[in-house]
């Protein structure tokens, strides 16, 4: 079986909450690399906040529809983080703003998607 087929297969299986997840890992790699590069690499670095952004955009859009069983204050908020996102990117590229702030809002919605805050949340209740 080839490890294409293999992320195929897990990737049928998982949950949304799992999916969301996986999505904020991949784009935080691609902050965390692009951050390490040379302000010259002006492409891969445009290219890993376009990933981000578009992943936020698409966070936004959902929370702003109508029918999204989250809680209005929480669509609210992560409506605010992503309006933050796109302006905080527009900095790293313009006026070479730090990377960091990104991966640590990432890196906090990681947490909260992670397995072991499910289990937590859930033994809680």
């Amino acid at each position: 079986m080839s490890i294409q087929a293999y992320q195929n297969a897990a990737r049928k299986t998982e949950s949304p909450r799992q999916t969301e997840f996986r999505a904020f890992a991949l784009a935080t790699r691609n902050l965390i690399d692009a951050s390490s590069l040379p302000d010259s690499e002006i492409g891969r670095r445009a290219e890993a906040l376009s990933v981000n952004r578009r992943l936020w955009s698409l966070l936004a859009s959902d929370c702003a529809a109508e029918g999204n069983s989250l809680p209005q204050g929480l669509r609210a908020q992560i409506i605010s983080l992503s309006i933050f996102v796109d302006r905080h990117s527009s900095a790293v590229m313009r006026q070479g703003a730090s990377f960091d702030v990104l991966i640590d809002i990432n890196r906090s919605i990681m947490q909260g998607l992670s397995p072991a805050t499910l289990a937590a949340t859930s033994a809680q209740s």
